[in-house]
């Protein structure tokens, strides 16, 4: 059985994020840090289960609506029929804070 790893928090990350407008829509004022739950590999990202949230750095600035739309669907093909890589747009901002 894996256990769970602790969750590497970064406040001053999230809030750089919700600083920030929808990767979306570019809506302004209603910016969440949404979580990039989906692993990948090549970036050292794990997979977390139900009722875990992954390391604050993967995570991008979504408006309400578009942060429940990702959740609502498969989360991999929703960026992917935004042609939004999340994993390097996490990666990128990241690097620029």
């Amino acid at each position: 059985m894996n256990q769970r790893q602790p969750r590497e928090r970064n406040e001053k990350h999230l809030k750089f994020l919700r600083s920030l407008p929808c990767v979306i829509c570019g809506n302004p004022i209603e910016t969440e840090a949404a979580h990039i739950r989906f692993a990948c590999e090549e970036a050292g990202k794990r997979m977390v289960g139900k009722g875990e949230k992954p390391d604050d750095k993967w995570a991008l600035p979504l408006c309400g609506r578009h942060h429940r739309e990702q959740h609502k669907m498969n989360e991999r093909a929703w960026w992917e029929s935004k042609g939004i890589d999340p994993i390097k747009l996490c990666e990128q901002y990241a690097r620029d804070r």
